[in-house]
């Protein structure tokens, strides 16, 4: 239960770099509109101070509400100022600055209604509850922000207006308070749910791209997924194709069963990975039939390689007896003119083919022009 409520309030690390940006994006969007409705309306209340009032400025009253008024509206000024200033900053910046902002901005209103009480004009605490419940619905911020908030906002209220008010009114001051933070504190907790939902999408969609792409026994990539790999290499002087395939592969299955054969079809997959460690591309490409794409290979090396490949597979064992798998491989390496990945992948079958002519566990390798 401790652990369920404790959650409510976290943002996990790996939803928080995204929520404070998108609590970043949320947040420039609702300042824009409250400095425009501050413009609007402080204009509106200095106009009325300066040519509406019978005595003007010449009141001290008058002018206490005069500076209450400008300085919100030079405050709004201020943050558009240092927000378009900032603007290609770090996030971080940019949010620390709209927060500064929204807590000017909420202490400007504790304090003006709490001057309405004290002054004798106003018993009521309309101005304090409209700040606290649109900074709750209008200002993303993490819980612990919220907490800092509207409690500093509710004790400074609490401390310079508190001795004015009866006690039904402290009530529901206080439970309205309560509401505005739970208001905050939910906003919070359904941006951060949504972020780690958005999140786990696409890591699922990621998986499942990733599974799309691979062969379900070896890993390795499919046969479609290779084709894309090898096609931008296409015009690459000394890029290889190689492909293997498995002898008399089925006669493995008939002597030791499926799981055997299997099991050799995993291990030819690891060996092959493992002989062209910086292979461009690895592939299953059906049955018993392997390829690889290698960059920058000179021919001997290719040879080497294959050979040690042939020789590894064909020591490939089932519970401590050996299966005689064996292969035969055969691949050509491009030379200067640029050719499709059709016409690659048969002139690297026919050199298979040449390969397998020479008789089991053979090499062919065949440099295009």
């Amino acid at each position: 239960m401790f652990k369920a409520i404790l959650d409510f309030f976290i943002i996990t690390p790996e939803v928080k770099p995204e929520f404070l940006a998108a609590a970043q994006r949320h947040n420039r969007l609702s300042l824009l509109v409250i400095c425009v409705m501050i413009f609007g309306m402080e204009l509106f209340n200095m106009a009325r101070v300066l040519f509406w009032s019978a005595s003007g400025l010449g009141t001290l009253n008058n002018r206490i509400y005069f500076a209450f008024y400008s300085s919100l509206f030079l405050a709004a000024a201020l943050y558009l100022l240092l927000a378009w200033l900032l603007r290609r900053r770090a996030p971080g910046v940019k949010l620390a600055l709209q927060y500064a902002c929204a807590a000017f901005c909420l202490v400007w209103h504790v304090c003006m209604n709490a001057y309405d009480i004290l002054a004798g004009h106003s018993l009521e605490t309309g101005i304090y509850l409209t700040a606290v419940l649109g900074m709750g619905v209008f200002i993303l911020m993490p819980a612990w922000l919220s907490f800092a908030l509207h409690g500093a906002a509710y004790l400074l209220f609490m401390a310079l207006a508190a001795p004015s008010l009866d006690s039904g009114q402290l009530i529901n001051l206080s439970f309205a308070s309560i509401v505005a933070l739970a208001v905050s504190l939910t906003n919070c907790r359904h941006h951060a749910v949504v972020i780690a939902q958005r999140q786990e999408i696409r890591s699922t969609n990621e998986r499942l791209q990733v599974l799309v792409q691979r062969d379900p026994l070896t890993g390795l990539l499919n046969k479609t997924a290779f084709q894309r790999c090898v096609e931008p290499h296409l015009g690459e002087r000394g890029a290889a194709l190689l492909i293997l395939d498995l002898d008399d592969f089925k006669s493995v299955n008939d002597r030791f069963g499926h799981p055997c054969g299997d099991f050799v079809l995993k291990e030819t997959a690891i060996l092959l990975d493992a002989a062209f460690t910086g292979a461009a591309g690895v592939s299953r490409i059906g049955g018993d039939e392997f390829a690889v794409l290698t960059l920058g290979l000179s021919a001997q090396e290719l040879e080497d390689a294959a050979r040690a490949l042939i020789r590894s597979v064909s020591a490939i064992t089932w519970r401590g007896q050996a299966v005689s798998s064996g292969c035969s491989i055969g691949g050509c390496r491009l030379g200067s003119r640029a050719i499709s990945y059709e016409q690659l992948y048969d002139a690297a079958d026919r050199a298979l083919y040449r390969a397998k002519e020479h008789g089991k566990e053979q090499f062919y390798l065949l440099d295009l022009p």
